[in-house]
């Protein structure tokens, strides 16, 4: 059970913080829900409290955890399939996971695959949506704001771009 006030993760979706507890009526079913609002797009999202488990939502990482995933845009392995449906397919399993290193990963190995040789249309909307979930949970491990940390992984990105083509 969560809180007002406590920060947690939506698989799919993002970081968010709990605004508020509801009681709704949809379509003639009564229940409570989570209220989260995101911090990127200042977006809500209702989430029914009998589904938190199911839905798998978790709390947001903390500092030192989200240094870790940090470090993982400093690594310079890529294990990709050059498969582009299986790679998809692989892609979509770990970022459903809800597990944000594996959100980094498939940030990362997209970012990487853009630069050396584009992407297709879903692969480039997979990149935007992973990317949208990973920066809205390091604003909230981190207490920065959303430019602040675009910044901060694609200069971390751009200087191991550099290093490696040296």
């Amino acid at each position: 059970m969560y809180n007002i006030g406590d920060k947690i993760v939506y698989p799919m979706h993002g970081a968010g913080v709990i605004e508020s507890i509801e009681e709704k009526e949809i379509l003639g079913n009564k229940q409570k829900y989570y209220i989260m609002k995101m911090p990127i797009g200042d977006m809500k999202v209702m989430i029914p409290m009998t589904s938190v488990e199911e839905i798998g939502i978790r709390q947001v990482i903390d500092q030192k955890q989200a240094e870790g995933v940090i470090q993982i845009f400093q690594c310079d392995q890529t294990d990709m399939s050059s498969n582009w449906n299986k790679r998809y397919r692989e892609n979509m399993v770990k970022i459903k996971s809800g597990n944000i290193f594996e959100v980094a990963n498939v940030v990362k190995n997209l970012m990487c695959r853009d630069k050396e040789k584009g992407l297709s249309t879903g692969e480039r909307k997979m990149l935007n949506s992973a990317k949208q979930i990973l920066i809205s949970e390091l604003v909230l491990a981190k207490d920065m704001q959303q430019d602040e940390v675009e910044g901060l992984l694609e200069s971390i990105f751009s200087d191991y771009q550099s290093a490696e083509n040296v």
